[in-house]
């Protein structure tokens, strides 16, 4: 099924943190993402209109169940995160290094000079979940072959 990006319907997406405080903080502090719904242990975020919400399960951290070498780098999977135009992905890339964010794969330019060619970083949430973050100077090559 293909959609027309311009009405694609937002996703939902749950996910487990340790600690719904350095959630808060690192969702709505550090990426920036407006809050939503909330309740003691659980937080809905506006994730570019998407709806992520973390859910505390006391004593979780969500281990990487492993890699993929993509372009070098050994990518974290599962991951999840956005699409971003240049402009924001260098200004989240900016923030996440003034906040001293410990990447996993500092941002930088793949697959350069072929179909595809993307920003993109890897990092952690504080219980461990991974997420990348990308952008293309031509929105087109998303799913360029």
């Amino acid at each position: 099924m293909t959609t027309d990006p311009a009405t694609l319907p937002p996703f939902h997406l749950a996910i487990p943190v340790h600690d719904i405080e350095a959630a808060r903080h690192f969702y709505g502090e550090v990426l920036g993402f407006a809050q939503g719904r909330s309740d003691e242990r659980w937080t809905d975020w506006n994730m570019a209109g998407h709806q992520v919400v973390t859910h505390q399960v006391d004593g979780h951290r969500a281990p990487v169940a492993g890699t993929n070498p993509v372009d070098g780098h050994d990518v974290p999977v599962p991951h999840f995160g956005l699409v971003l135009d240049v402009a924001r992905f260098r200004d989240l890339a900016d923030r996440l290094t003034e906040q001293g964010t410990d990447f996993v794969i500092a941002p930088y330019v793949r697959f350069e000079g072929t179909p595809g060619e993307q920003w993109t970083m890897f990092f952690l949430d504080p219980s461990g979940n991974a997420m990348e973050f990308k952008a293309f100077q031509d929105p087109a090559q998303l799913f360029a072959v």
